[in-house]
């Protein structure tokens, strides 16, 4: 397990730069987005963070050492669990996934690509009835688990993205 959060956060970072596009080119787009494009929307249905990143890989066992040995993402088949706390309600606190799966894996399926982000959703019901009205390719598939609701989207190039939106803990 990670010692310090800000380990975890800075080899996700390191995790990421590899599937981003060139640093300038994604600096010039936020900087050339539109005020109404760039807030973020005020009412339920929002994104609050990254959940999970997931990806494939021809030798899982091999990749997990590699992680675990030289970025400290020590993942004995459960994910690493990274946890982070929101900005703006530093009580409410999330996890982050990150999971080696295995390169046959049918998850990402009909996505293309060797990855897949899951991204913490407020209100999942409500951010996929505003994504049908944008019209967002929705996969009809849905999964209720004792630790959430899932969804699926995919974006422009095909990618599946994962929508979670975690379980309120019952107050006793």
């Amino acid at each position: 397990m990670l010692r310090k959060p800000t380990s975890a956060l800075s080899a996700l970072a390191v995790l990421l730069l590899p599937v981003c596009p060139a640093q300038q080119q994604v600096g010039a787009a936020a900087n050339a987005a539109s005020t109404k494009e760039a807030e973020t929307p005020s009412k339920q249905g929002r994104i609050l963070g990254i959940g999970g990143i997931f990806f494939k890989s021809a030798d899982q066992r091999q990749t997990r050492e590699w992680y675990g040995k030289h970025l400290g993402l020590a993942d004995k088949g459960g994910g690493v669990m990274m946890p982070w706390r929101e900005k703006d309600n530093p009580e409410k606190e999330h996890v982050t996934v990150w999971t080696v799966f295995p390169g046959n894996t049918k998850y990402f399926d009909p996505g293309q690509a060797a990855f897949m982000v899951n991204y913490i959703v407020d209100d999942l019901d409500a951010l996929l009835e505003r994504l049908q009205k944008e019209g967002v390719k929705i996969d009809p598939k849905r999964q209720n688990a004792d630790y959430g609701k899932f969804a699926w989207i995919y974006d422009p190039d095909g990618n599946k993205i994962e929508l979670w939106q975690p379980l309120t803990p019952k107050k006793k």
